[in-house]
């Protein structure tokens, strides 16, 4: 079966995205692959990363509360942004209000449940 997208990253927010990838690098064993003011990624040198994003005002969730929900958001890969927000669209998906990004290197939907998620193109 193929996809509409390909798995890029898991990204967590946190108030230290140095120091969480430390931690997570010691943790699963992967390197830490970068490291910028308010971004950090660690890899195994495949495909997939699990990367940390400044979040200043950053609240630890306390799961299963859902006054402190978890926080977290999916990467994926495509590399037909149109035909991939369409069928994401079609999917069930809606295209977030708030558009962080310049456009076309990414753009951000909710899934079903109002999880977010980021359409990064691969070009």
């Amino acid at each position: 079966m193929s996809g509409i997208a390909r798995m890029h990253s898991v990204v967590l927010d946190c108030p230290d995205p140095k120091a969480l990838a430390e931690f997570y690098s010691a943790l699963v064993g992967w390197k830490v692959t970068r490291v910028d003011d308010d971004w950090a990624t660690v890899g195994d040198g495949g495909q997939f990363h699990l990367c940390f994003q400044l979040a200043p005002d950053h609240k630890p969730p306390i799961w299963p509360d859902p006054e402190h929900p978890q926080q977290a958001h999916i990467d994926v890969v495509v590399d037909d942004m149109a035909k991939a927000e369409a069928e994401v669209l079609a999917l069930g998906a809606v295209k977030h209000a708030h558009q962080p990004a310049e456009k076309g290197s990414f753009t951000v939907f909710l899934d079903p449940a109002g999880h977010p998620f980021c359409l990064c193109d691969a070009n």
